[in-house]
Formats: C-alpha cells, sequence, structure tokens
C-alpha cells in the first residue's frame, strides 16, 4: 500500500467514536453530571472495557468505553448517565485496600435505582427493553424484593456495569462522588430557579450570569433556612481596589452597614464561598463586634473565628479553604473561653490570621464606605437567626451545634428598652415612702362602723424626705429636646407611680443652677436650654453632694448627651444618654440609652 493510500486509510472518519464523541458531549452539557468530574477510557487494550454494554464506571471515577460499539449520540448518553449516576448514589465509593465483591441482586437493584432515576432526569435515550414501572423504595429494598420473586430478565447480566476497585488511579485525597453529585443537584436547582425568576438568561452563564460568592450567597437565601433570613438582607461588596486599599485578604464584615466585603480576586469555587460567607453571616448576626467588651479586639476575633469555623465544619456548609482556623480541641468551647486560652500565647496568637489578613480582625467596627441610611439591625440579625432556627428545625436540614443553638436562643430574647431598664432602677435605688398605723388618726371606714375602731394611715415627715433623688440635666445648647422630652416624661411617670413627692434638680450648662425640690410632675415644665456653650456637670453633682437637705442614700441621675466633663460621684447613681452617645469616661453606673 502507497504511503498516500495509508494516508487516505487513517484521514477516514470513525462512526463510532464520533457517536460516543456526540453522546459525551450530551452529557457534560447537564452541569449536575459535569460536576461528578469523571475520566472516560475507549482504550482497545484496557482490560475493564465492557464486553456486553456500552460504558462501565469503576470507583475511581473512570468511564471504561465499549471501544468498537456502534451506537447512537443518544444510547451512549444514556449509558455514560447512567454510569455517573452510580457514581452520584454512592453505590461505588471510592476506598483504599482490597474490596469485596458485591453480591448481584444488589447490583442489579442499583442499575434499577440509576434508570428510574434517569427516567426523570431526561439525559439521553432509555433502552427499548426498560421496565414501564419499578418498585419503590431504595436499594436494599428492590434487592430483597428480587430475592423473594426473582430478578426481572432485563437486569440479569454476567457483566455488571460497577466495578470496585483499590484506590489508586491518582495521588490525593479519596474523592467523596455523592457529596459532588448532592452540591451539584442543588446548585442546578438554584440556578434554574434563577433562570425562571430571570436573574439569568441561561444554565450555562451569559450576561446575567452571577459569579461564585453570588451564587453561595443565592444558595444560603434558597437552601440554607438558618441563614436565609440574614443573606436575603446581606449586601456582597467585591471590588478588588476597595479590598486591596483596606487590606482585605478573603473577607470582612461590618454588621453595622450591613455589608460583607470580598475580594474578587480570590479563587474560591462555591463551596468555599458558601464557607466564608456562612463565617462572615455567623460573625454579623451573633454581633461578635459588640462582645468583645474590654478583651482585645483581634486575639477576640481569633477566638470567635476558632468557634465559628468548627460549628460550620460540623454543619457541613460548604468546603473550609486551607488556612482558616479551626482546632477539634477547642470544640464545645465560646469564644470568650476560646480567648482566655489563646490570651496566654500573645506571640502565637497575633501571627494567626484571619478571612482578612494576618495581623487585621475579619470583625469590622465601622463601615468602611461612605456611611448610609441603616435600619435596627439589631433587631434585623436577631429576628433573621430566629426565624432561621425555626424553619432549619421545622424542616430537619441537618445537625446544629449545641454551642450555636444556645446564643441564637440568647439572641431570641431582646434586651430591655431603656425605660424598662429605668423603672426597674428607681425600683431598686428610690425607696416608696411606708405608711404607718396609728390610732391618733381614725381610719375613714369606720363611718360605716363607728363602733369598731380602726387605725387610719399617714406617712411621717421624715419617711417623706427620704423618698427622693437628684436630677443633674445637661441644659446646654447641644442638648436634643426630643432626648430631654423622653427623659423626663419617664422620670416623672416612675416617679409619681412609687409615691415620690419631689425631686431635687440641678440644671447645668456651664455654670450650676440649683432649682430645688421639684414635683414630678413639673419637672418637665421647668427645663429651659440655655445653650451656653460647653457643659461642666461636675459641680452640680458636688451641690448635691453639699447640700444638707439631700439625704445621703438618695441617687442621683444623670441626664446628657455625653458632651461633658469627667463626672466623678460618689453615691448610687445612672446616666440617660442619647442611643449612639459616647461618654467621655468609663462609667461606674448603668448607662440608659434612651431611644
Amino acid at each position: 500500500m502507497s504511503r498516500a493510500a495509508r494516508k487516505k486509510q487513517q484521514a477516514k472518519p470513525d462512526p463510532a467514536a464520533e457517536a460516543c464523541a456526540d453522546g459525551l458531549r450530551l452529557v457534560w452539557a447537564n452541569p449536575a453530571l459535569a460536576s461528578l468530574e469523571a475520566k472516560t477510557c475507549r482504550e482497545p487494550e484496557c482490560q475493564a472495557s465492557p464486553r456486553q454494554g456500552l460504558a462501565r464506571v469503576d470507583s475511581n471515577g473512570v468511564i471504561h468505553l465499549h471501544p468498537t460499539a456502534l451506537a447512537e449520540p443518544a444510547d451512549w448518553a444514556w449509558a455514560i448517565a447512567h454510569a455517573l449516576i452510580h457514581l452520584g448514589f454512592g453505590h461505588i465509593p471510592a476506598a483504599a485496600g482490597p474490596r469485596t465483591p458485591l453480591d448481584p441482586f444488589e447490583l442489579a437493584a442499583r442499575c434499577a435505582v440509576a434508570d428510574r432515576f434517569l427516567l426523570t432526569f431526561k439525559v439521553g435515550r432509555p433502552p427499548e427493553n426498560l421496565p414501564t414501572a419499578y418498585p419503590d423504595g431504595d436499594e436494599e429494598r428492590i434487592a430483597a424484593l428480587w430475592r423473594r420473586d426473582g430478578m426481572p430478565a432485563v437486569y440479569q447480566r454476567d457483566e455488571r456495569d460497577q466495578l470496585l476497585v483499590s484506590w489508586g488511579a491518582w495521588s490525593g485525597r479519596l474523592p467523596d462522588w455523592q457529596l459532588r453529585f448532592a452540591h451539584a443537584l442543588t446548585r442546578t436547582l438554584s440556578t434554574a430557579m434563577d433562570l425562571a425568576g430571570g436573574r439569568r438568561d441561561s444554565m450555562f452563564g451569559g450576561p446575567t450570569s452571577r459569579q461564585p460568592w453570588e451564587r453561595a450567597l443565592s444558595w444560603f437565601v434558597s437552601s440554607y433556612p438558618l441563614l436565609g433570613g440574614i443573606a436575603s438582607g446581606i449586601e456582597l461588596v467585591a471590588d478588588a481596589e476597595f479590598a486591596r486599599a483596606h487590606g482585605i485578604a478573603v473577607a470582612a464584615v461590618d454588621a453595622l452597614a450591613g455589608e460583607i466585603y470580598i475580594n474578587p480576586l480570590c479563587r474560591y469555587d462555591d463551596e468555599e464561598w458558601r464557607f466564608v460567607l456562612g463565617h462572615e453571616m455567623l460573625h454579623a448576626a451573633l454581633r461578635h463586634q459588640d462582645r468583645s467588651g474590654t478583651r482585645d479586639p483581634l486575639l477576640f476575633n481569633i477566638a470567635c473565628d476558632y468557634v465559628v469555623n468548627g460549628w460550620l465544619r460540623e454543619m457541613r456548609v460548604g468546603t473550609m479553604p486551607e488556612g482558616l482556623l479551626y482546632d477539634p480541641e477547642l470544640a464545645g468551647l465560646s469564644a470568650e473561653e476560646v480567648y482566655d486560652r489563646i490570651a496566654g500565647d500573645l506571640r502565637r496568637a497575633r501571627r494567626l490570621a484571619t478571612l482578612r489578613g494576618k495581623g487585621a480582625g475579619d470583625i469590622l467596627s465601622g463601615p468602611l464606605g461612605a456611611p448610609g441610611d441603616y435600619v435596627d439591625l439589631d433587631e434585623f440579625y436577631r429576628r433573621g437567626l430566629a426565624r432561621g432556627l425555626d424553619l432549619h428545625e421545622r424542616q430537619e436540614r441537618g445537625f446544629l451545634p449545641g454551642g450555636l443553638i444556645e446564643e441564637i436562643r440568647a439572641l431570641s430574647h431582646p434586651p430591655l428598652p431603656w425605660d424598662a431598664q429605668l423603672a426597674r432602677w428607681f425600683d431598686e435605688f428610690v425607696p416608696r415612702p411606708e405608711p404607718l398605723r396609728s390610732y391618733a388618726r381614725p381610719s375613714r371606714r369606720q363611718a360605716s362602723t363607728p363602733a369598731i375602731p380602726r387605725a387610719g394611715r399617714y406617712f411621717p415627715p421624715e419617711e417623706v424626705a427620704r423618698c427622693t433623688f437628684g436630677v443633674v440635666l445637661d441644659t446646654s445648647g447641644s442638648m436634643d429636646r426630643v432626648l430631654l422630652g423622653k427623659a423626663l416624661g419617664a422620670i416623672a411617670s416612675y416617679a409619681e407611680a412609687r409615691d415620690v413627692p419631689a425631686a431635687r434638680v440641678v440644671f447645668c450648662d456651664a455654670a450650676p443652677h440649683d432649682a430645688g425640690y421639684l414635683p414630678v410632675t413639673e419637672i418637665a415644665g421647668r427645663v429651659q436650654v440655655r445653650g451656653r456653650g460647653g457643659t461642666v456637670l461636675q459641680p452640680g453633682i458636688d451641690l448635691l453632694h453639699r447640700a444638707d437637705d439631700f439625704p445621703p442614700g438618695a441617687p442621683v441621675l444623670v441626664i446628657t448627651d455625653g458632651w461633658c466633663d469627667v463626672l466623678r460621684v460618689r453615691r448610687e447613681h445612672a446616666y440617660l444618654v442619647p442611643q449612639n452617645a459616647r461618654l467621655p469616661f468609663t462609667a461606674r453606673g448603668p448607662v440608659f440609652r434612651v431611644r
């Protein structure tokens, strides 16, 4: 044969290979099946190639195709999809060491389950000899039924399409085919919902297709109710320049702004982004930025990372990226307990890295961008977690760590409003005058029965004088009239309810002005905002300390907007300040924040 004839023969198309390649393209067009990332082998010398069917799959994720069979692309697609379903359903899991052959009835039952699924999944063309109806139940139930009643003829084969081999196809850890397929089905369902809702223009991308972090956030909304409410109100800020300017290696969260800042240059898959976003949402929802107190913020951030990462691994939310903080020995501990452990080795702790990077915490205390109009975030995060936990438990969506449930339950009980806290403070420190009984003052009830003497009630003068309190009012120009109205209204109502006859009031701006004892119902009407500039409250407090007619055990209530001097109060006291105000000193008494 001449060289030209030999080249012409080699260039002749192979219909069997072309049909097989077209069938493979039909299968890989399905995102759920393509996610298994199985390998294919069509070598004539392959010992595992099927002799009866078109495809055979082993536990290492290799699909062995018949090297010479001639079939339509739709038939190839069905056979290859059937083999992939075996992997995705966990029929032949990867494992090291010797493998035990499976029972023929179990192998046949698994083929029946795969065919039953593919009849609804619509990949390729099913064989004509498949049964029109399948028994209900899983593989074990079908295998037991066929052992008793006999196996259908279509599944009586000498060669099975499932092959168990010892792991060794390539290096690395054992793949979990079943978990991959479950995640792929979830992503496919979410993509289909986005396609139906107009958020995408195709199943495979396009102008409106989303980034992996956007798909991960959408997964929480559609498939994970515990954090779905939080995810629906969180805004993702994905800006590479912004992340570089603020030193964000992967992600950071600002609970006050309701924003998660991510670095779009990080090459994470959907599963890893789910873990990252779940990590940041738990930081925000559990209000970790407010719980550090006097602790070192970075070390407390690291302690919270250990706890949150442990919870996410237990809940199997996504895949934890490499380099994140995780220690199984810290399981079951709270963030405060972890902080106490790592605070003993500050050098080592400060070398640890959060999602923001080394030496920086991913829990931000303030917005990095321009401020905006924010809602009541305490209520948003608290309600989102509480409703999410209720849905999670009602739908039985998976395991939740006990420590996380305890923290969510604690957040479900909101703190008392400022006026209720003020009422408790009055109950504790402002005594109610106790009446005395005396026959020197007869009771008015004896008019109906004059023959029966009854003692009347009266309040001794010394008892009335003891039941009072002092009010130091900041009346400078910076004081908000709305704050004064709310605070004085609450003071008047609680004092009147406790039968307090009068309160000692001192007005302060640049200098104190003693108003003496005022009936509690007249306090609000006697306030005048003088507007003399800066506020100096300490002279007003000293005036009450030195006053002879002010009981030594009476408490003092200071009402200010925080723009004042450093105060030293040597008796029981409390502060009423606006919601976002900060005192220029560490308060020794309770601080009630008026909303």
